[in-house]
């Protein structure tokens, strides 16, 4: 495959642009899963909930009818446990013959049918997490093969029962099999979550050559504490995590358990919030037949998807951390825009922030139009110097979309009132 990778070389940004597939240009989108089905292989007495086809299938049709697809939530991918517990007789990965009896071909060929696209699991080593069939070194190319020839989009590359030196041969390895495929599959791993997530183990500049996305840190669970934990570990290490980020290499923070049991609206929506401003995956891991609207409502926020899939793919930082246990979040945005997220750790009730936008380093003398993510409610005409208060709930967010505006000598008014339609909207990328 030389004369494939020279006509994606030619193709693509330089090589400081990650993985040269020339894919996951934005965060990935979809559906993981995961975190709400886990290894659930029990289809007798739970059909509905078990890791099968049908889950599959249904899930795929949620996403296609039910507005998921046209935001972008593109993906849907399957996680441990959907092999049978043996390779067959020529060592190739097989589907569990009991709960994907039509195959993984069929499985993707029913997803694309539908303009979304498969994802499925491997492991770097000699069992998956879930004690299915790992690939080992000498299978690496193999299993690349049968998810290309199976129609797979994307791989997620788990790293249980495996060394160190194994991973660091492993990973570059699959890489270079996935590109050798000719098939273009989104490369997920899980190698810095195995070796500590930061320098010297990590090493973020191979990782961001190797890989189009990767696990950092720990799996996310359904609580709020695994929420704040993954959050404080991200933000602790910003210094680090943050110019490792960008179009093609995006740092994962795991699912969005938002719709699930573990999380207040308040919470998902600083969830939400956090995982936008961190440019992550938005990859939801919840039962979409029977989704409540506001996890739907939180999850399907179209200014919050723009801002999430923004082209500059600028990861966003912690800027203050006050003693008051409020923090403020930072996302550059491409057009000179950026986004704002007020958070409370407070657990009594809401408090009233004060600030202004000089106090947050906003270039002077500029003048903002701000549209709040959440309520949708505009504040125009916002000056640097202006002070402002947000009143922030217990765990929740405030959440801007600032849009800088030609001063007031200029006829601003009149270029929004030819705008059609219902007030400000922001530019669409």
């Amino acid at each position: 495959a030389p004369a494939l990778a020279l006509a994606l070389a030619l193709a693509l940004p330089p090589p400081s642009a990650a993985l040269e597939n020339g894919l996951a240009l934005t965060p990935p989108m979809g559906w993981l899963a995961w975190e709400r089905f886990r290894c659930n292989v029990d289809c007798r007495d739970d059909p509905r909930n078990c890791i099968s086809e049908a889950l599959f299938f249904e899930m795929a049709d949620r996403l296609a009818e039910d507005g998921w697809r046209e935001l972008g939530y593109k993906y849907i991918n399957i996680d441990d446990c959907w092999s049978a517990k043996q390779r067959d007789a020529a060592g190739q990965l097989v589907p569990d013959p009991e709960r994907f009896p039509s195959g993984i071909k069929a499985l993707a060929d029913y997803v694309h049918a539908r303009g979304l696209k498969l994802g499925i699991y491997g492991d770097l080593g000699t069992l998956t997490c879930g004690g299915y069939p790992g690939t080992t070194l000498d299978r690496v190319r193999q299993d690349a093969q049968t998810f290309a020839e199976w129609g797979v989009d994307m791989l997620k590359l788990d790293g249980c029962y495996s060394s160190g030196e194994e991973q660091a041969e492993g990973y570059p390895e699959m890489a270079k099999a996935l590109n050798a495929t000719g098939r273009p599959i989104v490369y997920s791993c899980s190698w810095p979550a195995y070796q500590g997530g930061l320098p010297p183990k990590v090493n973020y500049t191979i990782l961001a050559e190797v890989c189009n996305l990767w696990r950092n840190y720990d799996d996310i669970q359904d609580s709020w504490d695994s929420v704040l934990s993954i959050l404080d570990w991200f933000f602790a290490n910003q210094d680090v995590l943050q110019p490792a980020a960008g179009p093609g290499h995006w740092n994962d923070p795991d699912m969005l358990i938002i719709g699930n049991f573990g999380l207040s609206d308040e919470q998902s929506r600083s969830q939400m919030a956090l995982w936008t401003v961190m440019a992550a995956p938005l990859l939801m891991s919840t039962d979409l037949r029977t989704i409540s609207t506001s996890a739907k409502e939180i999850l399907q926020n179209r200014l919050m998807i723009q801002i999430n899939q923004d082209p500059l793919g600028i990861q966003g930082r912690r800027i203050v951390k006050e003693k008051s246990h409020i923090e403020v979040f930072l996302r550059p945005l491409s057009q000179a825009a950026s986004t704002l997220v007020f958070f409370s750790r407070r657990t009594d009730m809401p408090f009233v922030y004060n600030t202004s936008l000089a106090k947050l380093h906003f270039p002077k003398d500029a003048v903002y139009e701000v549209q709040d993510v959440f309520s949708g409610k505009i504040i125009s005409g916002l000056k640097t110097g202006d002070n402002f208060s947000v009143v922030i709930n217990p765990s929740g967010v405030v959440m801007w979309y600032l849009y800088p505006t030609p001063l007031p000598a200029q006829p601003w008014h009149v270029v929004r009132q030819q705008a059609p339609g219902e007030g400000f909207r922001p530019v669409l990328l």
